[in-house]
């Protein structure tokens, strides 16, 4: 009975941002559990190659379409483009964004509107055109990704705390919005996982200095979140929604 709760064949599931990082760990999980996936981000030669890496040994399809998302017009393609190669969505996974810092008197209009465009809107738009099929089909699951800022912050963090903790007021409504037609939204916000973005964005020292920050004294590997994605996008969920479950090495569970 176990597996059947996270078995996802038949299932069809949706992922931004999912070719490195997070998003591809949680592509390929939903794929191991036996879901068809399509996967978006802004380059074509990175998709086309996690799609190979996520299906590698599998009897599913998995799919990709090029999207920016820091465009509103971009999401509605992507959510078209999708079901007409995929043909629904059931499980949609919301994980593209990205971190520009700034102080709050440096901030510039342009990278507050581009952070909140693709951390905030591209998955208020996304939702709202996947969710007519899930309705239709009374079962879906919707998953933001926020993160620990979303629940605290850092200096210059101010677009990026603001976007992540807007998703979780967003999945609160769209919980009881949807609740009756058997779909489910909650978040998920990741601590100091090992990816390209805090690669870029920090010196050896500031990573050594967050892992110093957990419970477990290390970083997250990206294939750490996959059983929290799937137990949010699978029917042993069923009964979680409107919440978020934080996965941060006992991050937040420090004050000092």
């Amino acid at each position: 009975m176990s597996r059947r709760l996270f078995d996802l064949s038949g299932r069809v599931g949706l992922v931004t941002g999912g070719s490195k990082g997070l998003g591809k760990a949680m592509a390929r999980g939903l794929a191991e559990a036996g879901a068809d996936v399509v996967i978006s981000s802004r380059h074509e030669g990175e998709l086309e190659a996690a799609a190979r890496e996520i299906g590698a040994g599998l009897d599913v399809r998995v799919k990709y379409v090029v999207a920016d998302l820091s465009r509103r017009a971009e999401a509605a393609r992507l959510a078209a483009e999708t079901l007409r190669v995929i043909g629904k969505v059931d499980i949609l996974i919301n994980n593209a964004g990205t971190n520009k810092p700034q102080p709050i008197d440096q901030i510039e209009d342009d990278v507050w509107d581009q952070l909140v465009e693709l951390n905030l809107s591209s998955c208020m738009a996304l939702t709202r055109a996947m969710i007519p099929g899930m309705k239709e089909r009374k079962w879906g699951r919707v998953i933001h990704i926020s993160s620990i800022m979303g629940h605290s912050s850092a200096a210059a963090r101010n677009a990026y705390s603001a976007t992540k903790s807007a998703l979780l007021g967003l999945a609160r409504a769209s919980a009881n919005d949807l609740g009756p037609y058997g779909i489910t939204v909650n978040c998920i916000a990741p601590g100091p996982f090992l990816t390209d973005l805090p690669t870029s964005l920090l010196s050896q020292e500031q990573r050594d200095a967050f892992a110093r920050r957990t419970a477990l004294g290390r970083w997250g590997q990206p294939d750490e979140l996959i059983g929290p994605a799937l137990l949010l996008a699978s029917d042993a969920g069923s009964y979680i929604t409107g919440t978020c479950l934080t996965v941060d090495g006992g991050c937040l569970a420090q004050i000092f």
